[in-house]
């Protein structure tokens, strides 16, 4: 990560002395129990933390609260991944929290061991060549049908369905998920805390001929998915593509071997989600919140896809922080890091009504503020208070001036209510980086 150079212009030096100094006090994961005279300190439980009262849209309603209501019997410690699904099974929809520890691979045994019998790349790669095939149809035959039995045997082995009433959070700073999919799937109350989280790489991605004038890898599998699921908090994780970036995948037919889908999708309806103090990084498709244009999908999403994002930092990513169909989205306090690879932050899609407000971006020389915003589709949105490397900036004005066939129109028509706190802009740098990601929690 590079290393920022912010100046909090306009805030007094005392109350930037003084707000650092309590977020260093408030992160130091100790708390007082006192009994007569006697303060004695004692390492607090995050397993039976709740979402505070205000925070977001998961706070609407009945709240979040996971899995705090446990008893002594639905607590476990895991540290392998069958150990963490078969404590997800545990005990139905009652009040669970499960710890995990350390660094849990869902893909140890390789992608080999997924593969059906007679499934071979070297064959599908010379039957399905575009100097042979073409582009006009889609692959079928023996070797896509190996592929995709291949797929079904990896995609019931790295996804975890997590139930409802249900907390999630690592012990200590280096604990995580690489190579799986938690799937948040038509259950309600979920907690998910202090984990870092490295895609899962798709051992048999689809090629599509079809998908654009030469062709595309088509991949599966998200680090997490809300689908359907309401009152969700996502809080203090790491998304990465870790040791397999992009940049170290091969090309095949001209097109680069897609293994990645995204870092976090929230789709299917789901409704009233919290994601705080999180860092998404370097990665390209990152946040999608509602998955098509589609009447179908309009049917369930329309009126749903109430999502808040505060407290993010987003770096080295190219595309979708989020990307927006039809949600009503509060995304505030946020820093967003581009490099040379950015393509834009928001996007505004079909019926959405977005809210970005008191956000901070630091973007290279190379790439212009008018590129933070992209149009989808016709939906006006609220941009307000947003610094562009230490500089107040219209966002919609500027991204109008420079891109007038996509003219963006300002006013979502919703006011956010759901904010606990809200830090200056220009602050947002220093006590974002600072504070955000798995092992800096509060």
């Amino acid at each position: 990560m590079r290393t920022q150079k912010w100046h909090e212009h306009g805030t007094d030096w005392r109350t930037v002395a003084v707000r650092r100094t309590a977020a260093l006090i408030g992160c130091t994961a100790l708390v007082l129990a006192v009994t007569g005279t006697t303060a004695e300190a004692r390492p607090r439980d995050l397993g039976r933390q709740t979402l505070a009262a205000g925070d977001g849209w998961a706070s609407d309603g009945t709240g979040t609260t996971g899995g705090s209501a446990a008893g002594a019997a639905q607590v476990s410690t895991v540290t392998t991944w069958a150990g963490f699904k078969a404590a997800l099974a545990a005990g139905g929809s009652a009040p669970k929290i499960i710890k995990v520890r350390g660094t849990i691979d869902a893909n140890a045994s390789g992608c080999d061991s997924f593969a059906a019998p007679g499934y071979d790349f070297g064959q599908y790669l010379a039957d399905y060549d575009p100097a042979v095939w073409g582009y006009d149809q889609v692959v079928s035959g023996e070797q896509e049908d190996l592929r995709a039995a291949s797929a079904a045997d990896q995609d019931t082995a790295i996804k975890a369905y997590v139930p409802a009433n249900t907390t999630i959070v690592g012990i200590g700073a280096n604990a995580g998920f690489k190579g799986a999919s938690l799937q948040i799937k038509d259950v309600d109350n979920v907690i998910v805390r202090n984990l870092t989280f490295e895609s899962p790489l798709d051992c048999f991605p689809q090629w599509d001929p079809t998908d654009g004038d030469t062709g595309n890898w088509n991949s599966e599998y998200d680090s997490a998915v809300v689908y359907g699921a309401t009152h969700v908090w996502l809080d203090h994780d790491t998304f990465t593509d870790g040791d397999h970036p992009d940049s170290s995948l091969p090309v095949y037919y001209g097109r680069i071997y897609e293994q990645h889908d995204g870092e976090l999708d929230i789709v299917k309806g789901a409704d009233y989600v919290t994601a705080s103090w999180n860092v998404f990084a370097d990665h390209d498709k990152t946040i999608l919140i509602g998955n098509s244009d589609s009447a179908a999908t309009a049917a369930v999403d329309r009126g749903h896809l109430k999502v808040t994002l505060h407290h993010n930092l987003f770096t080295g990513l190219v595309e979708r922080a989020p990307r927006v169909r039809f949600g009503q989205v509060d995304s505030y306090n946020n820093h967003f890091v581009a490099d040379s690879s950015y393509g834009y932050s928001y996007g505004i899609g079909m019926e959405s009504r977005l809210v970005a407000e008191h956000n901070a971006f630091t973007l290279p020389d190379s790439v212009s503020a008018a590129l933070v915003l992209k149009k989808w589709k016709e939906a006006p949105l609220t941009a307000a208070d947003n610094y562009v490397n230490g500089v107040l900036t219209d966002l919609i004005a500027v991204h109008n001036a420079q891109i007038p066939a996509e003219t963006l129109q300002s006013g979502a028509g919703w006011t956010p209510l759901l904010r606990t706190r809200v830090d200056p802009p220009r602050a947002v740098p220093g006590i974002v980086d600072h504070r955000a990601g798995a092992g800096r929690i509060c």
